[in-house]
């Protein structure tokens, strides 16, 4: 289990922790402003050490939203299956009354790419007044807390993660699922994962997860549903209870997360860019490799024009 931390502070960044094993929410930062390598490496440190932190009251357009996530690394497109809108191409608007927007179920972003985003930024533009909270996971501190044989179980297990799964059966219906799943991606993934930066082993499911390779269909989806189990247990999430302006950024390489959607018709909408990146690599060195669809274009997103 992660070690509690006291509030840190860097280089123009006050750090303060949020829940024992994930989360802390950053002060004195204007994500709008040009912000100077040491502001951007304690960032990245507590991003890397807390695996999301939260940022209230900033003012972002598109330019500025891209420009921020360009400082953590280069950038994927919008979306894979829909891309980004006119003339915004990294761009992913997350809007409640548009296609393809739940996400209340645990996932890891676009987990059926060879190789899904790195980080995950999301700018709050129009919250409801009551409801639309983001839960999030530590799959690293979960991965720790596996009971020792189980650990081991999972280190050898190898994922295939589909966007034709349960996440889409629970949140999409009728044109809306046809659409995105009209084009297939699919990966295999090690369940557990090395961090590419940290080093740290974290687990690699959610609602994409469809199977275990070598596995029967039943045994798989035990599998898979136990470590879930434990894998969002209460003590490893922490749950943000948004307002107008705020800009969460989160490591998809160490978390899970979940839009609760008990907003009603109210509306909510958020913009969304993705930092490209690496392959996944597992305990024993293999990497993830993609099963179907071609990945190239989505992650060639950086060189996109504004």
């Amino acid at each position: 289990m992660t070690e509690l931390m006291a509030p840190a502070s860097s280089v123009g960044v006050d750090v303060r922790q949020v829940t024992g094993n994930i989360g802390a929410e950053i002060h004195g930062v204007d994500a709008a402003a040009e912000l100077s390598d040491e502001v951007v490496a304690g960032l990245r440190s507590a991003l890397l050490t807390h695996k999301v932190i939260f940022l209230r009251n900033q003012q972002l357009d598109y330019d500025g939203l891209v420009a921020f996530g360009r400082r953590l690394g280069n950038l994927t497109l919008g979306h894979p299956i829909y891309g980004g809108p006119e003339g915004r191409p990294l761009l992913r608007e997350m809007d409640s009354r548009g296609e393809g927007t739940r996400a209340n179920y645990w996932h890891v972003d676009f987990s059926y790419m060879e190789n899904p985003p790195a980080f995950a930024i999301l700018h709050n533009v129009v919250c409801p007044p009551v409801g639309g909270d983001t839960l999030f996971a530590n799959t690293a501190a979960a991965y720790q807390g596996l009971p020792e044989g189980l650990r081991a179980l999972a280190d050898t297990l190898r994922v295939i993660h589909c966007n034709d799964s349960d996440f889409t059966d629970a949140t999409y219906s009728g044109t809306a699922k046809s659409h995105f799943v009209n084009n297939v991606f699919a990966s295999e993934h090690p369940a557990v994962r090395v961090h590419p930066e940290t080093g740290e082993r974290a687990l690699l499911l959610g609602g994409f997860a469809r199977r275990v390779a070598g596995y029967g269909p039943q045994a798989g989806r035990d599998l898979l549903r136990t470590l879930m189990e434990y894998a969002t247990k209460p003590e490893y999430t922490v749950r943000w209870r948004w307002q107008v302006g705020d800009l969460l950024v989160w490591d998809n390489q160490a978390t899970m997360h979940y839009a609760v959607r008990d907003y009603g018709d109210q509306h909510r909408r958020g913009e969304r860019v993705t930092v490209a990146g690496t392959t996944t690599a597992g305990v024993d060195g293999r990497p993830g490799v993609s099963v179907q669809g071609d990945t190239e274009e989505f992650t060639k997103g950086a060189g996109a024009s504004m």
